[in-house]
């Protein structure tokens, strides 16, 4: 099965690291025209370049901060004057902070509806008026927490849920306009996010981080935490024209570790 794009051109939010980074780097690959974007500025200019190395599609970048909507405004504004379009969007955010609900305050639940839930809501109403136009896909990534919700993320377990009733509602409203929206929800893979909790957690319970990834792997069917690069094939066959039919779905990629159906 080939990977066919013909020429589009994908939005990808939070893109200079991890798992929005490894997208790009796949789409670009593939030919896709690419805009990767995420506060860092200086960080952007370096993936680009990065990028480039093997991109046989267009690379651009624009700073954003997603918790400003107009900043967002801007974002999408740009995207369509550089690459002429946009065809296929990947909204991502940073994990919120870790912690139980009594650690919680107002400003800690604020954040994070703002950046892991509010965010996804105005890009994609930003990208709607495009799309509408001549249809298309769009992946917003959540957390393996939308089915099994993980111990101390409260804020992740809450606000991830919170994009799969978002995604499944959309997929209806937006199935008209020859829009295909899914959500891809990640286990354990191998990204900075993830060694920051386990680092968190070994210091919660007086242990090395090597003992804690240890527990969780031999807990993963699989053995083993995912690589960036292995969750991007996902995404890129949501984004592809080979995925003409699924759409509303939550997909998790977690080596097998949820174990519920």
């Amino acid at each position: 099965m080939q990977l066919e794009y013909q020429g589009k051109s994908a939005l990808i939010i939070a893109s200079s690291q991890g798992l929005g980074k490894a997208i790009a780097k796949k789409l670009a690959e593939q030919g896709v025209n690419v805009m990767i974007s995420s506060r860092d500025e200086e960080k952007l200019k370096q993936v680009k370049n990065e990028l480039e190395r093997t991109a046989k599609g267009k690379i651009q970048y624009k700073a954003c901060d997603i918790k400003n909507k107009e900043d967002i405004k801007l974002l999408v504004e740009t995207t369509v004057s550089e690459l002429g379009s946009i065809d296929l969007l990947v909204n991502n955010a940073g994990g919120p902070p870790a912690g139980t609900f009594e650690e919680m305050t107002d400003d800690d639940w604020q954040h994070s509806f703002e950046l892991n839930l509010l965010s996804y809501i105005r890009i994609t109403r930003e990208v709607l008026p495009y799309m509408k136009k001549n249809g298309g896909k769009i992946v917003n990534i959540a957390s393996s927490s939308v089915k099994e919700p993980i111990p101390g993320l409260i804020l992740s377990n809450t606000f991830r849920t919170g994009i799969v009733g978002l995604t499944k509602t959309l997929a209806t409203e937006f199935a008209p306009y020859h829009i295909l929206i899914n959500t891809v929800a990640p286990g354990r893979i191998a990204t900075d996010r993830v060694a920051f909790l386990d680092e968190k957690a070994a210091e919660k319970q007086g242990v090395s981080r090597d003992v804690i990834e240890e527990k969780i792997k031999n807990a993963i069917p699989l053995g083993r935490y995912g690589e960036p690069e292995e969750f991007a094939n996902y995404v890129a066959f949501l984004l592809s024209d080979a995925n003409s039919y699924m759409t509303g779905q939550t997909l998790l990629i977690d080596g097998g570790l949820i174990k519920s159906i």
